[in-house]
């Protein structure tokens, strides 16, 4: 899914003891499409765990940031695909915090076991922050539960843009169309 989102920065939080098929999962899709891809752990034994589960599986740690979590993510600008517990105390802190892509982003929370009103719950989540819209959000029940929404990209005052004409020729029959693009 972070492949397909071509995302540039992808951000996971990792805990010791947790499973590691998400973390390889987002260190291919951030080989195939150029991606940096960050962990943020707690502490220096979930790094140094972490490291070795990823040399065990043939693939290069990364790069991982120790330290609290919601203060680490608020350092990385940019973020275009988040990975985080439900099951954490400090999620609503670290969604939060996060400083998102201005095009758009896509967060993912794991262990989603509990199904409410998955839009308010993200809504509620991200600080209610105004320039931000949940464009979509989706609860699969995949392993213990996955909650997906896509953040929409910010800007825009609210005001109707105008309109604009956009001219298509026609190469084979050389007709020229003109529409309006609203």
């Amino acid at each position: 899914m972070a492949a397909g989102w071509n995302a540039r920065l992808i951000v996971e939080t990792w805990a010791r003891g947790r499973p590691m098929a998400t973390s390889i999962g987002l260190k291919v899709a951030a080989a195939h499409t150029g991606a940096k891809h960050v962990c943020l752990v707690n502490d220096e034994a979930s790094r140094s765990a972490y490291a070795e589960s990823m040399r065990g599986h043939g693939l290069p740690a990364g790069e991982v940031v120790v330290g609290p979590t919601e203060s680490a993510v608020g350092e990385l600008e940019g973020i275009d695909f988040l990975v985080a517990d439900c099951a954490r105390d400090d999620l609503a802190g670290i969604l939060r915090a996060a400083r998102l892509c201005e095009r758009g982003a896509v967060l993912v929370c794991k262990n989603a076991s509990w199904r409410a009103d998955s839009e308010s719950r993200w809504r509620e989540a991200i600080g209610g922050e105004m320039r931000r819209r949940i464009v979509r959000s989706v609860f699969l029940p995949v392993g213990k539960g996955l909650d997906i929404a896509h953040v929409g990209a910010t800007g825009g005052s609210g005001e109707k843009r105008k309109s604009r004409w956009v001219k298509h020729v026609d190469q084979r029959s050389g007709e020229e169309f003109v529409f309006r693009k609203c």
